[in-house]
């Protein structure tokens, strides 16, 4: 019991939390005003704006910074695992989804032609970001930390 009233007593950790907490909510509620409906996957779902990886680990690197100093190993380490964690999601992560988009397309067109492929062989095309995405997420999580650490 002690050990789960101390994570909730870290702030670190919290930021963190909260960071793709918010990011996640906000996905939901933007994707929900452009399409005009509710996908209660975007509440999970990666890809989309803002990026709640982005968030997530720009909060904790940010609170890392706050808590540990900016001399810090914990902040040296969660400052490279930010770097890697946006430069994957504009980068491979986005080329994933644009290649699902496009077989997706093909597969709508051999469905078109009598091929047996079903709707629920669709790839997921929400896998990545685009550099507006990863930078809104990282602001956000910046934001968030400095919230949870100021309070």
């Amino acid at each position: 019991m002690i050990f789960i009233k101390e994570m909730f007593q870290n702030k670190v950790l919290l930021s963190a939390v909260i960071g793709w907490s918010v990011a996640q909510v906000l996905k939901t509620l933007i994707h929900m005003w452009f399409t005009k409906e509710f996908v209660a996957e975007r509440l999970v779902g990666s890809g989309g704006m803002p990026s709640s990886h982005s968030a997530t680990v720009c909060a904790l690197a940010t609170a890392s910074g706050m808590f540990y100093g900016g001399r810090s190993f914990e902040f040296a380490m969660s400052m490279i695992f930010a770097m890697v964690v946006m430069y994957d999601a504009i980068g491979v992560r986005r080329e994933t989804g644009i290649q699902a988009k496009i077989i997706n397309e093909m597969m709508e067109v051999f469905q078109n032609m009598g091929s047996d492929m079903t709707p629920q062989d669709k790839l997921k095309e929400f896998v990545g970001h685009t550099p507006l995405q990863v930078l809104m997420g990282a602001i956000l999580g910046i934001l968030m930390a400095v919230i949870v650490m100021t309070y």
